[in-house]
């Protein structure tokens, strides 16, 4: 673990995860947690991702947080195994260039192993950036993850900046897409069209959608009809502390 990332600023942890639940439309139960990152710093306070990931992964600095937030994932999953809390995954973000690291496969698993975690409990979430990649060695990486039973997602798939076609070269499990799709449901066919067909080409890849930024049940009743069974956002629930994750006990 990198000195340069300090385990506490000022008593809190340096990062601390926070979780929402991803729900499964046609049950609405929560199949799965995705974690968002809140970096504690000694002089700007708490910072969300949006304002100090893109710094951190040019300095390289975001390797170092990627070994804490692991960490932390890890323990988590521990807490809601012994809370009977049901999921079938947690989700951490993943940094492009942790997938360029050749020690990346044998690191994850001794984690597992210490923590004694099922690798199918881990997801791990990346930026669209990463269809950026050309070389293909973060692909490669990501397929061996994969065998090892470790699931992955890209976020954000669908936003304007995002690169759709390159999605071919990286065989993830799950995609989730942008806000900015989910938003166009309603408009008129034509965006309607557009959602369904932005569904079908993930689908067809043989990865399973996510919508995400899903604030009404219209919405989550139409992703179902357009084949996306599972929503985030608003609606399913914000992003809390791990501490007040409980099971219900309906469920």
């Amino acid at each position: 673990m990198s000195e340069e990332v300090q385990t506490l600023v000022g008593g809190l942890r340096a990062v601390e995860l926070y979780y929402r639940p991803i729900k499964e439309s046609s049950s609405g139960n929560t199949a799965f947690y995705q974690s968002q990152t809140r970096l504690n710093t000694p002089g700007l306070g708490t910072l969300t991702p949006e304002n100090y990931r893109d710094v951190a992964e040019i300095t390289n600095q975001c390797v170092a947080l990627f070994e804490l937030e692991v960490v932390q994932a890890h323990e988590t999953i521990k807490k809601f195994i012994e809370r009977d809390v049901l999921f079938e995954w947690v989700s951490v973000y993943m940094p492009a260039e942790y997938l360029r690291d050749i020690r990346a496969e044998r690191n994850l698993l001794e984690y597992c192993s210490r923590f004694e975690v099922h690798t199918n409990k881990i997801c791990f979430a990346l930026s669209s950036k990463i269809l950026e990649e050309q070389d293909g060695s973060a692909s490669a990486v990501l397929r061996n993850l994969r065998n090892r039973g470790f699931h992955f997602m890209l976020m954000g798939f669908g936003s304007d900046s995002c690169p759709m076609m390159k999605l071919s070269e990286f065989n993830v499990d799950y995609v989730m897409l942008s806000p900015e799709v989910t938003h166009f449901l309603g408009r008129s066919e034509r965006s309607d069209g557009a959602v369904k067909s932005i569904i079908d080409f993930v689908t067809e890849l043989d990865a399973t959608p996510i919508a995400d930024g899903v604030s009404s049940s219209r919405q989550v009743e139409q992703l179902f009809s357009f084949g996306c069974n599972y929503c985030a956002g608003p609606l399913p629930g914000k992003y809390v502390a791990e501490r007040f994750i409980r099971r219900k006990k309906d469920e």
